[in-house]
């Protein structure tokens, strides 16, 4: 990845509405080997303004069996983005999706709380549909973890 993919947000980028939680840091954690999940993270770097709101842990990461809460086990999470919140609440799925909305604020607030109202049931069907082809439509990364500019570097964890 260049640069100019982990490009921060700008103070007026989609600024209309804050993100959620303030002054908390959530995990978010992604497969470190699929090309839509990394378009997920550069997204997030690009659009979080706060510059604070996750960290990132590749699911790939010897460190995610201590970042999770002891009721949930590894082997029961899906392989794509999944959301650990400050608070130890676990989010897969739509509900990660739109939780990571949410936080970032602005446009993107406003668009998860209208997809919220979409029931959950044909959230995750069409997340499921995506994530079974996202192999095929976006490419791998060369690597799993690229190597972030300084200024981000610190936001992830390997």
């Amino acid at each position: 990845m260049e640069d100019s993919d982990f490009a921060l947000a700008t103070r007026h980028d989609l600024n209309l509405l804050p993100g959620i939680y303030p002054g908390t840091t959530d995990r978010l954690l992604y497969d470190g080997y699929c090309g839509l999940c990394h378009r997920a993270v550069t997204f997030v770097l690009r659009h979080d303004v706060s510059g604070t709101a996750f960290r990132f842990t590749p699911l790939q990461s010897e460190q995610v069996q201590e970042l999770l809460p002891a009721s949930t086990p590894f082997d029961t999470l899906p392989d794509s983005v999944v959301v650990i919140t400050e608070r130890d609440e676990v989010l897969t799925r739509s509900d990660a999706a739109l939780y990571i909305g949410k936080r970032l604020g602005g446009i993107w607030r406003i668009l998860a709380n209208v997809a919220g109202l979409v029931p959950r049931s044909t959230r995750d069907t069409i997340y499921d549909l995506i994530a079974s082809i996202r192999t095929r439509l976006f490419a791998q990364p060369e690597e799993a973890c690229p190597v972030a500019p300084p200024q981000i570097r610190g936001r992830f964890d390997m």
